[in-house]
């Protein structure tokens, strides 16, 4: 449950990483699909695990893979603006 949890919180930061790429659209489907993982992962917690392919067990399985590629658009945002890739950029392209 620990590393679940992991996940979970990383996939709480994604709508505000959405929001700083200026993609309010995907922010907001990452918050329902949020509501959906935190609900998913306190019945599995306190109650019996959701039949497969229920909706809260869709929503939390989206979640995660929304939350991947926030993470990922996140990181490739940093490194392209990042002073040091683009001085590399240049020397390569000279």
């Amino acid at each position: 449950m620990g590393i679940m949890l992991m996940f979970m919180l990383l996939s709480t930061v994604a709508p505000f990483l959405f929001l700083q790429l200026k993609k309010p659209s995907f922010a907001v489907a990452q918050t329902v699909l949020l509501v959906g993982m935190w609900v998913y992962y306190f019945q599995v917690l306190f109650y019996t695990t959701p039949a497969a392919f229920s909706p809260t067990w869709g929503m939390f399985y989206l979640g995660l893979v929304g939350a991947e590629v926030a993470w990922v658009m996140f990181i490739i945002a940093m490194v392209k603006e990042s002073p040091g890739f683009k001085e590399t950029l240049k020397e390569i392209v000279e």
